[in-house]
């Protein structure tokens, strides 16, 4: 349900040894105080089939400008980036929708890179 609105994708990934208290708690508060952001497009979290200690976060914001305020307030500095610190440095973690499909069509969208 990403569709065209869908521009930037917060992916992070985390090791969580099995019957660690206290993570998918805070990984549904970081969910509730990232949606509620104006411009964020809803998320998700959840745990690889095949390795249960390995999860991933993914939210998907309309815009950088979007991503960039939902990081922004007090709560979300409180609750979500010390989570968000905890994910695996050596991936990015942050997207942009290049292309995107519905029903079969695939569409391009163009970059928000403003690279030369």
């Amino acid at each position: 349900m990403c569709a065209w609105l869908c521009r930037v994708l917060l992916v992070c990934h985390f090791v969580v040894p099995t019957g660690a208290d206290g993570f998918t708690a805070r990984v549904r508060r970081a969910l509730e105080l990232l949606t509620a952001a104006p411009g964020c497009l809803g998320g998700a979290a959840g745990r690889a089939v095949d390795d249960p200690e390995r999860w991933v976060l993914t939210v998907r914001f309309a815009s950088v400008d979007a991503y960039r305020r939902a990081l922004g307030p007090l709560p979300v500095r409180e609750h979500v980036v010390p989570l968000l610190s905890e994910a695996l440095a050596d991936e990015p973690a942050t997207f942009e929708t290049l292309v995107t499909a519905t029903a079969g069509q695939a569409d391009d969208l163009p970059s928000l890179r403003a690279d030369p």
